[in-house]
């Protein structure tokens, strides 16, 4: 990949599209493409091909994705497992027309099943039946897998998958109809402390074991792979180290300095008991990530605190 090569980054406003392009600009890419939702709509195939067709990009990060925390994913179903495939098919038949070089598709942990064995390895897709509550997206993000180990299959064209743990960093859904956990608990300490609340409702019992990377880290490892990884089989891109939801409210509470006190209400889901990586193939590949929990939560909240100081 030379620096002069164009790169279409889908998803480029999302948190990991943004990191993506961020990287490519810090490494001296100069020739990134990018379309906003509303110049693009990515679940219109002719405006997909159209766009592949006029732009001929070389490489491919297809980051863009409908997403969602618990109660986003199982409310939403049919929207998750809709307009999902469309935007991974139409993008990755349209690079195919279109003689891409090289594309890099982003899954997710969620893929494994419910009760695949921990720490999760890539051969244990499809081997057991999924959470239920993120189904849909689970199905769609496989049958993104699928779609490029078969247009690898068929056609030989060099398309990569990478499935990332849960996520957070700049850029991040703090909205907490339909945020992930990490975020959603930075909101809530932030507006405790603020309100001086004498205390925050966490849901679930705090016993399932969750991994987080910096999404830095993930452009970063998106990067590497571009540049060195050309097999079929998809790699997990993770920390390979977790800890308890009810850790991580207790870190973030720190973090956030609030004194109150924390209530767990087990009326509501826990979801998976644990969904850790094995990352010991990207490991092998000569990837590391870089940035620590507590490090990276600081960093988190120091900005989203400022940005809601600007609000007031």
């Amino acid at each position: 990949m030379n620096k002069q090569d164009k790169i279409y980054v889908a998803g480029h406003r999302g948190m990991v599209g943004s990191a993506i392009v961020r990287k490519l600009q810090a490494m001296g890419h100069t020739h990134i493409v990018t379309r906003s939702s509303k110049e693009l709509d990515l679940k219109e195939q002719n405006a997909v091909r159209d766009f592949f067709a006029t732009e001929k990009p070389a490489y491919v990060y297809l980051a863009a994705a409908k997403v969602g925390g618990i109660h986003a994913n199982n409310v939403y179903r049919a929207q998750f497992l809709y307009e999902n495939l469309m935007i991974e098919s139409n993008i990755i038949h349209s690079a195919h027309e279109s003689g891409v070089k090289k594309l890099l598709f982003l899954g997710s942990s969620c893929i494994y099943p419910k009760l695949a064995p921990q720490p999760l390895k890539e051969e244990s897709l499809l081997t057991g039946l999924l959470e239920q509550t993120n189904e849909p997206y689970a199905i769609a993000k496989i049958a993104g897998i699928k779609l490029a180990e078969s247009y690898r299959r068929q056609y030989g064209c060099n398309y990569i998958s990478a499935m990332p743990t849960n996520l957070y960093g700049p850029n991040d859904n703090y909205d907490l109809n339909n945020s992930h956990v990490l975020p959603a608990l930075i909101r809530k300490f932030h507006t405790a402390k603020v309100t001086n609340a004498p205390s925050v409702e966490v849901w679930g019992t705090g016993s399932p074991m969750r991994e987080f990377l910096h999404v830095d880290d993930l452009a970063d490892a998106c990067f590497f792979l571009l540049q060195n990884y050309d097999e079929e089989m998809f790699v997990n891109i993770g920390t390979g180290e977790d800890l308890t939801i009810k850790a991580l409210a207790e870190m973030i509470k720190e973090i956030v300095g609030y004194t109150g006190e924390l209530k767990w209400n087990t009326e509501k889901p826990d979801g998976t008991p644990r969904k850790l990586m094995d990352v010991s193939r990207l490991h092998n590949l000569g990837w590391k990530h870089r940035i620590g929990l507590r490090e990276g939560i600081s960093a988190v909240y120091a900005e989203f605190a400022k940005s809601e100081m600007a609000k007031v």
